[in-house]
């Protein structure tokens, strides 16, 4: 097997460590992040390898450079073919310009791309661990229902998932809630910034050093790099690979692990030509690289696209490092990143609640496509950039859908009179009896729940 590479952590405290060190630990011990030390490089013929193979396929070829030397090449096609057993729909709207609809998955949504891959990793990591491995998910929408459903019933995983109830939908709290099992939700009276914020702090406490914790927030560099294959995906089958055919990639954003995802694709040889990053009210980002200065919404904005209500996404800290920089894990920026490439690479766009409906409204009636809030954020920006670049209107481009319109029916039905059809992954969910707890968003509550159900096992 060969030599395994190395993650590092944006905050440099600590030894770079390898992907089962990262994926066991997700937050590095200095409370940094982990980035790879180096990034593969997929020439254009590689790229265009790719094109036409069954989705596993690309998923393994992309994600064995990151496991090798740590999971055998088999083992990854293995894990790959057992995770991505659904379709990734690349979907012509007008002219060249497409979505990608991530929302086949046992979910409906683009989190289980990487939670399936990362429980399917871990599985196979706690096969040579003692004990048990507790994973403390905060969520703003989605990503607690596809951890959930990905670890249930893991052997010797529990799962801690804290929400924020008054900002999810309910189709996406019952998914989460509906389970037990190995699977605990919490409703936190707060925003989603206080659950994470919990659970990094959790991280960090060394009165919980017995307790086995990791994470499958964005924070774990396992999330990023399953979100970084759909890009190389949708390349390959839309473009001219071979002559290096840039493209243009629209990624709505709340804590940003979406948007890391084709950046990391960018660096290993897709040719993006802009990441047009689109967020709701929440413009922190869009604010910062006009800017130049970072300021967090405390607290964060409420918006119909609820899934991206972050007011400090975790992942600028990564990108920030990408470009140079040093941004700890409070936000506060250390040392100053490349602006200038930031915004050559970068296009960072708000949108209101107002301009998301209108659009939901225009996909409609203009092109007979139901977009949710999340994914018409996402459209909403994309157009905004062709509107300020009108040279690039030909350009080749794709807009993320991330979610199934069925997961916000209230939204739809209210905007464009239309109730989303079911997919499977959502029926019979309504009769579902659900079991949650409830605490303030206060920590030492949550630190004697991690105590009282975990410590000392």
């Amino acid at each position: 097997m060969s030599e395994a590479m190395q993650f590092y952590s944006t905050n440099r405290g600590v030894p770079p460590v390898n992907l089962a060190q990262a994926l066991l630990q997700g937050q590095a011990g200095d409370r940094g992040l982990f980035l790879p030390e180096r990034f593969p490089w997929f020439k254009p013929d590689s790229l265009a390898a790719l094109k036409g193979l069954p989705y596993r396929e690309v998923a393994a070829a992309i994600l064995r450079t990151y496991s090798a030397g740590v999971f055998d090449d088999e083992t990854t096609r293995a894990l790959c073919d057992d995770a991505y057993d659904f379709d990734v729909p690349l979907e012509c709207v007008t002219g060249r310009r497409y979505l990608m609809r991530l929302d086949r998955g046992p979910t409906a949504s683009f989190k289980d791309f990487a939670a399936r891959m990362m429980a399917r990793w871990m599985s196979v990591l706690m096969r040579n661990e003692d004990g048990e491995l507790v994973i403390l998910t905060a969520t703003s929408g989605d990503t607690g229902s596809a951890v959930a459903h990905a670890y249930y019933g893991v052997d010797r995983v529990k799962v801690v998932v804290l929400f924020p109830p008054a900002e999810v939908s309910q189709r996406q709290r019952k998914q989460m809630t509906t389970l037990g099992g190995n699977v605990t939700t919490i409703a936190v009276d707060g925003k989603f910034d206080d659950c994470q914020a919990m659970v990094k702090r959790a991280f960090a406490d060394p009165e919980l050093q017995a307790i086995r914790l990791t994470s499958a927030n964005s924070i774990n560099i396992g999330r990023l790099l399953p979100q970084s294959v759909y890009y190389v995906y949708a390349y390959v089958n839309l473009a001219d690979a071979l002559v290096g055919e840039p493209i243009a990639i629209c990624v709505p954003s709340g804590n940003f692990g979406d948007m890391m995802g084709a950046v990391i694709a960018r660096r290993m040889g897709v040719p993006i030509e802009r990441i047009v990053v689109a967020t709701n009210a929440n413009d922190e980002v869009p604010t910062f690289l006009r800017t130049g200065e970072y300021r967090k919404i405390v607290p964060s904005r409420v918006c119909i696209s609820n899934a991206m209500n972050v007011g400090h996404p975790s992942n600028l800290a990564r990108l920030v490092d990408l470009y140079g920089g040093w941004m700890d894990e409070t936000g506060a920026l250390r040392e100053p990143a490349d602006l200038n490439a930031m915004r050559c690479d970068l296009y960072a766009v708000s949108i209101s609640d107002d301009e998301t409906r209108a659009t939901i409204r225009d996909a409609y009636e203009q092109h007979q496509i139901v977009l949710e809030p999340h994914g018409a954020v996402g459209w909403a920006g994309l157009l905004r950039f062709f509107e300020d670049h009108p040279a690039e209107a030909d350009r080749l481009a794709v807009s993320v859908e991330t979610a199934h319109p069925a997961k916000f029916p209230e939204e739809i039905q209210a905007t464009i009179g239309v109730d989303p059809e079911l997919p499977p992954s959502l029926e019979g969910l309504e009769q579902r009896t659900e079991h949650f707890e409830q605490m303030p968003a206060e920590y030492e509550p949550f630190r004697k729940l991690l105590l009282e159900k975990f410590a000392g096992r």
